[in-house]
This record gives structure tokens, C-alpha cells and sequence, in this order.
């Protein structure tokens, strides 16, 4: 803990607020609300965490707070802040997500879209919806159900819309306004859980024109029908209130935390959204902070939102005007019940799924030291070269333990011995810094060397290992087809083919380390070619010192808008007309 954060402890007051925490760059990292600052944000720097809000604490250099009057006030500008800063870690807790709507235009002739912007235009909105997806497909049904205008636009002759029966046409035909009375309130009904209604219509009008021999009228009412069913699940959760409602649940493991929203409307259970996210502040307090985000900016409420035990209700009735209800008992304590049991059954699925993926992994290394008679690779360095026709030449060295990349690891080198295009002296000079640095540090030495390329990659590379450094660690490489994709896996000096199924884990193992290293080289590549083409320009002019060309590069970002830049330019960079004509000849010899 720094100077600057002791001594602005020690003055922190016992009142309500915001607090700010900002990285070495004083960037604003994290926003939290504290009914007491002094406890809380002195929390963060007392006591022992786990190694997540560890990462956290560590990137605090500095905090900022903002009193507030109540902790409603302290709550509203959480919400304020984390939208005018997103900082990192909130951008976790929040999940960054903008909801979809369905929403009937508030227009002498109304349509329906899909949006995810609520405001007080005097449409009527439908949703939240788990995803866009679901939220367009109710719409195209809703479009195909009922004709209201289809047309951003209204344009001046039919379209095909009106001859499906889509649309009314207000185009070419008067239209009345009250025409559109019963169909917004059917679809209304519909979005608020009254499908099995509409369903029940559409199948007396089937049966009808299957009697009266209208075969292809009552094939459409079928299809329509169908869309229904495989569009709208039947809830078994129903409330004869017909009350619009949220209900909240979360659960929490290994530093993550789930939370799922059932939305209930009309009574009935019709949507689901499910967000899952690393936090790091206290369990409770960031689950007031996304309910309270949830909402924030005009979002869509309900009559009612239920939550499980929680401290703080009283402060999200008042900062977002809601009822707030904690159910103790009965079928709403069983449907919160359900909720915090969806939550728990996510997060247990995640980590199931970790856990296979980790068992796959370590498989997929056993099995390729079986192939290859190595024993089990659990350390594996990859290196790839990169150059253009010999300009700039790097190399690049990547890590994966245990079948995982370790990017702490990963090196980066700029071939200093190697003139032109020579991809084998490359692996050589790259090679003898890396492992001659690992004897003399001391340091631990790879299961297995993999490079990308062929028999002169290799034998570059077992020969300085072995000739040189007396090193015995198995050498493989990669090599591709015309698609310039893995192709084929070979091992030792002279090399060996090893037979590998192209759907193995083993061979989808190999296909991501080639991948990353490649990757990691072309990127390392472009930064270095880009730096050099951009300093040896300036280098060459006489009075350029290091820190004109910072503020020159930071100003102008590109030698070519240096080179189009005028003479005046310069000079308001504190460059004098004499210097400013000399860059300016320099650069444009130098295209």
C-alpha cells in the first residue's frame, strides 16, 4: 500500500458515497456505493482476499470518493458513473448488456420492431427479451399474425406485404385510426402471455376452413399454429393476479456469480435472461448493484420485483421506484426458489465444462507423448519466424502447460546475427539465446521443442541444441499444406512422421499451438516493421531528439500526415520554421 492511500484512509468519513479506484495510469478501474466509505473502501486494503479481488487490490494506486446524502443518492450514482466510465472490472459485474424490446410504434399507423433503446415516446414496450434472436423471431410471427404497417416509410403503392394479407396498405388505402384499436390490444395479449388464446382463435378458424373446403386458407391458419407452439413454451408458473413481475435469484462459486431473471407477464412465466460474471466486491452488494443497473436509464419495469433475503430493499424501492418483495413463504418463495436454483445449476454446468475440457486437455498431452515415446509433454515451447523477403526479421516463442497457453511466458526476439531471408539461421540464432539463457539462470527446461516448419526447421534446431548447448529435449515441427494449414506432425533429426487422427484432441491441440505462435509472431512482426519504418524516417534529420519525436508521432500519428502537414502545423508544436522545412524535405525524399 502506497504513501497516498494510507494517508487517504485515515481521513475517509463515515458517511455515504461513492468511491472510485484507479489503476498506475489513473484510470478509473472500479466504481462501488458504501453506506459507510470509511469501512468499506478501507476493506479492500485490510484483511485477506481471494486471489481474484487480490488482482484487483494489487491495480489500486489510487481512489477518488464522492459523499452523497443517503445511500439511495450513492446507489443512483453508481449507476451514473459506471455508465460515464465503464471501468474493467464493473463492465464484468454488469455483463455490458442493453436488453432487446419489442415495441408498437406510437404512429397514426403503428408497426412493430425490435429495439433496445426504452424511451417515453408513448409506444408501447414488450421484454426484456434473453436475446435479439428471440425477441425477432416473436416479431416476424407477430408480423405474419397481424397486419399492421410493415414500411419504415410509408412508400406510394402496395408492396408485397399487403398481397400476403400483411399489412392494411395505409399507402394506397384510408385507413381509420381506430382500425388499429383491436389489433395493438391482441398484441398486447399476445406479449403479455395470452397466446394460448390467440392459439385456441386460430385453430376455430383452421377447423372452419377446412369445412368450408378452404384448404389453403386453413393450411396458412396451420402453419401459423405451429409457429405458436414452437415459439411459446407453456409455463407451468402462472399467478391469477395477472401482475407484471421480475423474479431475481442468484448463486455464487470460485469468485463468479450468476444471476437469473424470470420475467413473469400476464400471470405467466414468458422470459428468461441469465448473466454470469466474475465480481469482486461483497456477494450482496453486487447483486444490489446489478438489479439497480438492470433497470437504470428508463428500462421497462414491472409492478413488482421479488429478490431473495436481502439487507437492501428498502434502497431499491426508493432509488428505482419499485416494490420490492422478499416472499417468505408459498408458490412466489418457490419461484425465487426456482431462480436462485437456475443460477446454481449454470454455474455448476460451467464449471463441469471447465473441468472436461481441462480432462480432454491433459488427455490429448498424454496421448501425443505416448505417439511420440516421450513421456507427457506437460511443458511445451513453439517458436515461429517472421519477416518480409528478410526486412525485420523476429521470432516468437509461446507456451503452453498442461495443454494451456501461459502468455506470461511468452518471449519475444529481434534476429540480430542473420542477414536476408534465411528461415533456418533464424531458428538457429533463437534457439541458442533461449536455451542458453535457461542454463544459465538455471531455469527449468521444456518436455518438448516444436517449431513451425519442416526437416531444415528441425535439424536447425536439434543441432544447436545437441552440438552445441548438449541439450537432449525432442524436437518436432509442423508442417503444412497448400492451405497453409497443419498438415502433419514429424519428430527428431533425421525426422519421423507421427500418425495422428486430423479429428484427434491431440491434433486440434497441435492446430492451436501453431496457431498462437503464428499469431503471436505476425503481430510481434507488424509492430517492429512499423516502428522501424516510422523512426528510421526520423532519425535521419539532424535537431529530431527522442522527445520531439514522442510529441511528433503522438501529434500527427503517421509519418504520412507528417509529410502532408504544413509548415504552421509544426510550429504550434513549438518547432521552429527552419527545423519544419527540413522534416518536411526529408520525409518527402524519403517516399
Amino acid at each position: 500500500m502506497n504513501t497516498t492511500i494510507k494517508e487517504k484512509l485515515a481521513v475517509l468519513p463515515d458517511k455515504p458515497g461513492c468511491y472510485l479506484m484507479k489503476n498506475a495510469d489513473d484510470q478509473i478501474i472500479y466504481v462501488g456505493k458504501a453506506k459507510i466509505l470509511k469501512n468499506r473502501v478501507r476493506s479492500y486494503f485490510t484483511g485477506s482476499h481471494d486471489g481474484k479481488t487480490q488482482h484487483l487490490v494489487q491495480e489500486i494506486k489510487d481512489f477518488e470518493y464522492i459523499v452523497t446524502r443517503s445511500n439511495v443518492e450513492a446507489m443512483l450514482l453508481e449507476c451514473n458513473l459506471i455508465k460515464q466510465y465503464q471501468p474493467r472490472y464493473n463492465v464484468n459485474l454488469k455483463d455490458d448488456k442493453t436488453y432487446p424490446y419489442i415495441k408498437i410504434t406510437n404512429e397514426k399507423h403503428p408497426r412493430l420492431e425490435v429495439t433496445r433503446k426504452v424511451v417515453k415516446d408513448g409506444s408501447r414496450y414488450y421484454g426484456p427479451y434473453a436475446n435479439a434472436g428471440a425477441a425477432s423471431q416473436t416479431k416476424n410471427l407477430l408480423d405474419k399474425l397481424y397486419p399492421l404497417r410493415k414500411c419504415r416509410t410509408i412508400p406510394k403503392k402496395v408492396c408485397l406485404y399487403y398481397h400476403l394479407g400483411q399489412c392494411v396498405a395505409p399507402c394506397e388505402q384510408e385507413v381509420d385510426v381506430a382500425d388499429y384499436k383491436p389489433l395493438v390490444e391482441e398484441i398486447h395479449r399476445f406479449l403479455n402471455g395470452g397466446h394460448g388464446e390467440i392459439r385456441e382463435k386460430l385453430v376455430e378458424k383452421m377447423m372452419h376452413a377446412s369445412e368450408q373446403l378452404e384448404f389453403e386458407k386453413a393450411k396458412e391458419y396451420r402453419d401459423q399454429i405451429q409457429a405458436i407452439d414452437s415459439l411459446m413454451v407453456k409455463q407451468q408458473v402462472t399467478f391469477s393476479d395477472l401482475l407484471d413481475r421480475d423474479i431475481f435469484g442468484y448463486a455464487m462459486d470460485k469468485g463468479w456469480m450468476c444471476i437469473q431473471v424470470l420475467h413473469v407477464r400476464q400471470g405467466k412465466m414468458i422470459e428468461r435472461n441469465v448473466s454470469m460474471f466474475p465480481y469482486y466486491g461483497e456477494v450482496e452488494e453486487d447483486f444490489i448493484s446489478y438489479v439497480s443497473q438492470f433497470y437504470f436509464e428508463g428500462q421497462t419495469k414491472p409492478k413488482e420485483v421479488f429478490l431473495p433475503n436481502t439487507t437492501d430493499n428498502d434502497l431499491l424501492e426508493q432509488g428505482l421506484d419499485l416494490k420490492v418483495v422478499v416472499p417468505k413463504r408459498g408458490e412466489k418463495k418457490q419461484l425465487v426458489d426456482l431462480a436462485i436454483e437456475n443460477a446454481r445449476v449454470a454455474l455448476q454446468e460451467k464449471f463441469q465444462l471447465i473441468a472436461k475440457d481441462e480432462a480432454r486437455t491433459i488427455e490429448a498431452i498424454s496421448n501425443l507423448g505416448d505417439k511420440m515415446g516421450i513421456g507427457t509433454p506437460y511443458r511445451i515451447e513453439a517458436f515461429d519466424n517472421s519477416n518480409i523477403q528478410g526486412t525485420d526479421p523476429v521470432s516468437a516463442m509461446v507456451v503452453f502447460t498442461d495443454g494451456k497457453p501461459d502468455k506470461k511466458e511468452y518471449r519475444k526476439y529481434k534476429i540480430k546475427t542473420v542477414t536476408g531471408p534465411d528461415d533456418y539461421e533464424s531458428m538457429r540464432e533463437v534457439i541458442r539465446r533461449r536455451y542458453t539463457r535457461l542454463l544459465q539462470e538455471k531455469q527449468s527446461l521444456p518436455d518438448l521443442v516444436l517449431v513451425d516448419g519442416g526437416k531444415g526447421q528441425i535439424s536447425a534446431a536439434v543441432d544447436v541444441l545437441e552440438n552445441e548447448l548438449g541439450l537432449y529435449i525432442p524436437v518436432c515441427g509442423l508442417a503444412k499444406d497448400e492451405k497453409h494449414k497443419t498438415s502433419e506432425l514429424i519428430l527428431g533429426d533425421p525426422p519421423i512422421p507421427i500418425e495422428l487422427n486430423r479429428d484427434s484432441q491431440e491434433f486440434y491441440l497441435l492446430q492451436r499451438i501453431q496457431d498462437e505462435v503464428h499469431r503471436f509472431a505476425v503481430s510481434f512482426h507488424r509492430q517492429s516493421r512499423g516502428k522501424s519504418m516510422l523512426y528510421s524516417q526520423l532519425d535521419d534529420i539532424p535537431g529530431i531528439g527522442p522527445k520531439r519525436k514522442q510529441a511528433l508521432l503522438k501529434h500527427f500519428g503517421s509519418i504520412k500526415k507528417m509529410r502532408e502537414a504544413t509548415v504552421e502545423e509544426y510550429r504550434n508544436l513549438g518547432i521552429g520554421d527552419k527545423l519544419a522545412k527540413e522534416i518536411l524535405l526529408a520525409l518527402k525524399q524519403g517516399e
